[in-house]
């Protein structure tokens, strides 16, 4: 029977991560903007942007997990950012490292980073805070209230 294996960082946790993140990319005027992959870059994106005074936040926007499970990476929205040249791309997570091969087609020279990282998909950021197993789900602050909550949308 396989037990399956939860990361649940608070909020608290999650923005100490990510400031760590930020102290990491000073300094903050080698980067001309952010670009968020959304959804789950968009919580860190904000932060950093925060942290280094940074103005100009674009969007990727990428369709590849549900709450349970990954599934074919669909790109909805792309960016007006050129080749990324400059840029600061933002997600929350690289798992197994296809929304991150997808996006850096499109985006090769921004740098990449996540503030948690597992080991298949380390390989395709830049830069990272935490690894985690292959095998933990990530439960985020923002999924969760005293138990996981559905979304309203599926």
């Amino acid at each position: 029977m396989n037990t399956i294996k939860f990361f649940n960082p608070s909020w608290e946790k999650f923005h100490h991560d990510t400031r760590a993140m930020a102290s990491l990319l000073m300094p903050a005027d080698q980067w001309k903007g952010i670009i968020a992959i959304t959804r789950g870059g968009l919580i860190p994106a904000a932060i950093i942007a925060r942290e280094l005074g940074i103005r100009l936040i674009d969007t990727i926007c990428v369709a590849s997990y549900d709450h349970t499970e990954q599934r074919s990476i669909n790109i909805l929205k792309h960016t007006e950012s050129g080749d990324g040249e400059g840029m600061l791309l933002v997600d929350d997570l690289v798992d197994t490292g296809n929304t991150a091969v997808a996006v850096r087609k499109l985006l090769p020279k921004a740098h990449f980073v996540t503030i948690y990282a597992k080991p298949a998909g380390r390989p395709f950021v830049d830069q990272f805070i935490t690894e985690i197993e292959q095998d933990i789900w990530i439960n985020f602050p923002w999924d969760t209230g005293l138990d996981f909550k559905e979304p309203l949308v599926s």
